[in-house]
């Protein structure tokens, strides 16, 4: 069968012509419906993250995934019935604490692979096999963008550990910033504005899609060159809640300014090691004084995946289809990993014409 992969230092994606694997006991067999591809895949891609699993040379890409049960293999799963995979399973000897505890998500780097990532191959073939315990059922009516699940998911846990976090005492949030109006940070807004007021920072020059379509769900965008992080609540107001999806290192710390009194950063975003001066009796004041807190948060668990299910369903109808600008059909796959200034969302196609 046919699979979309790379090899360390070849710096791009290729087709891969590679066996279709045999579902084991307690596995399923999927056939590949869409996958997503992420700044994660461009990191692993460029190098910088990630590694093949031992022994191979090279690495099908994918980790956000949606699929068709081609063979329940007496797992309880329907032929046909739609699936989205988790992506975390564990290291060679078997399980550890964490997933036998059931959060793998919680592990740290050496303790997990992570399929389309680091050491496991991924989804971005035309057919994969998965444990069942790892695949969660997904509408049919949402299946076109079931590859989103997993990038909801993302959000879903790093707002459970935020709330999480301030769950000691009466909190009611009201205002949101979201730092990066990438495909990230732009479905994080749609998720936060029925709820928040929510304000968006980026660096996009007018006209651009993503500031459509934050707009039109209703968010505010601010210019990060114009408006930095700490001048944001005098510009607009102080926020309850901090998305940080840019791995841009020096947000962390702005985010501690932006925050209102008993307000919460979320940090998603992976920076590169940057050295950089800052006050930090005055922010670590600030945090003690204000009873402000931040919280690092990375993969997802199942609780996750099924809440952001839930959640694709009760997106506004036209979201999706302005979300994803590009489907590319896996014989063209290399339209989906071009990176433009109007494309905010690329998924392949594996079994569309």
């Amino acid at each position: 069968m046919k699979a979309i992969g790379v090899e360390p230092g070849e710096g791009r994606p290729r087709i891969l012509e590679v066996p279709r694997p045999t579902p084991g006991a307690g596995e399923v067999l999927v056939r590949t419906h869409r996958v997503g591809v992420d700044g994660t895949d461009h990191e692993v891609i460029a190098g910088n993250h990630g590694s093949p699993p031992p022994g191979e040379e090279h690495l099908i890409l994918g980790h956000e995934a949606v699929g068709v049960v081609e063979d329940p293999n007496g797992s309880g799963f329907s032929r046909g019935e739609f699936v989205v995979p988790t992506v975390r399973r564990p290291p060679p000897g078997g399980e550890n604490e964490y997933f036998e505890r059931g959060e793998a998500d919680m592990a740290p780097p050496e303790a997990t692979l992570e399929r389309g990532i680091d050491g496991a191959h991924g989804f971005m073939s035309e057919y994969f096999t998965s444990p069942a315990e790892c695949l969660l059922s997904v509408p049919p009516e949402t299946a076109p963008w079931g590859f989103l699940v997993e990038p909801i998911s993302i959000s879903e846990k790093a707002l459970e550990l935020a709330a999480a976090s301030r769950s000691s005492f009466g909190w009611d949030p009201e205002t949101a910033l979201v730092l990066g109006n990438g495909s990230l940070g732009l479905v994080t807004v749609a998720m936060l504005v029925e709820r928040f007021e929510v304000y968006c920072l980026g660096r996009s020059d007018r006209p651009d899609p993503t500031i459509d379509v934050l707009e039109r769900l209703g968010a505010t965008y601010v210019d990060s060159r114009e408006t930095p992080v700490p001048e944001v609540p005098s510009a607009h107001e102080p926020a309850d809640l901090v998305y940080e999806a840019t791995g841009y290192a020096k947000h962390a710390f702005e985010s501690i300014d932006a925050l209102a009194p008993n307000g919460v950063a979320a940090l998603l975003g992976v920076p590169e090691p940057w050295s950089f001066e800052i006050d930090g009796g005055r922010l670590h004041k600030a945090l003690v004084m204000e009873n402000k807190a931040i919280v690092g948060s990375v993969n997802s668990g199942p609780a996750h995946f099924r809440a952001a299910i839930e959640r694709l369903g009760g997106f506004p109808e036209w979201f999706p289809e302005a979300f994803v600008t590009t489907v590319a059909p896996f014989d063209s796959f290399e339209a989906a990993f071009e990176r433009t200034d109007g494309t905010i969302k690329t998924a392949v196609a594996f079994d569309e014409p």
